[in-house]
């Protein structure tokens, strides 16, 4: 007897781990935070690297980048915000019209639940039964769910949205300024592009362990993008400013 409940702990406890490595959970900040960094990674230091290219002075670079970093999380705050609030209003203009068919038309509405359960392979009767069950329990939740595809893990926070945005791409944005800073005129277009490459396989390799994504691909992704970023601005910058 005490073998058995010990294996039905043991099972206990590696089922709660196993539910515990889901990576979904993780969606809303994850994207948020790696798009952010991203962001002020790549903009920043393509921005630095167009004038650096260009032959402008190390004061002049510097504020550039200063003023990139503070004028970009404040557009990615912004933008976070306007789009998500978008999003959320769209979920709540949603939510309401689904409330008010419930009010109105319950019958209807419970076999429109229950026809979603018998396409997703459950017989009629006992889709009709779990339809039945879930609408006393919680119908809008159901419905919101199952019908709109509106969860937990997926509803929109548009504040959340814009704090991360912010600053995560500041974090970003920062390893560019100070390589900037750091380093002399001659090779400050080498070691902005040489940090920032580094500072962006990091996140890369941050963003797939946590997302539960290949190394390998994540890292890639992001230096292809980040490089080719910064070579068509530097490009740029040293032709405009030889034209100049």
């Amino acid at each position: 007897m005490v073998a058995m409940e010990g294996s039905a702990a043991g099972a206990l406890e590696q089922a709660q781990a196993h539910h515990a490595v889901h990576y979904v959970n993780r969606i809303g900040w994850l994207r948020a935070g790696v798009l952010g960094a991203n962001d002020g990674i790549v903009s920043t230091a393509s921005l630095l690297a167009g004038i650096a290219a260009s032959g402008a002075s190390p004061d002049v670079i510097l504020l550039s980048g200063i003023a990139a970093l503070f004028a970009g999380a404040m557009s990615m705050a912004a933008g976070e915000y306007v789009s998500v609030s978008a999003q959320s209003d769209t979920e709540r203009a949603d939510l309401a019209k689904e409330k008010k068919a419930i009010a109105q038309q319950p019958d209807v509405e419970l076999q429109e639940l229950r026809n979603i359960y018998v396409e997703r392979g459950l017989k009629p009767e006992l889709a009709e039964e779990v339809a039945r069950q879930l609408m006393e329990a919680d119908a809008l939740a159901a419905h919101a769910r199952d019908e709109l595809g509106i969860s937990e893990i997926s509803t929109a926070r548009p504040v959340q949205a814009a704090l991360t945005s912010a600053a995560t791409f500041s974090a970003g944005a920062v390893a560019p300024v100070l390589a900037a800073a750091v380093s002399p005129a001659p090779v400050a277009l080498v070691v902005v592009v040489v940090t920032s490459l580094l500072c962006l396989a990091l996140l890369g390799y941050v963003g797939a362990r946590l997302g539960g994504g290949k190394i390998g691909r994540s890292v890639g992704r992001v230096v292809f993008w980040g490089m080719l970023a910064m070579a068509v601005t530097a490009g740029a910058g040293r032709l405009f400013g030889a034209a100049i």
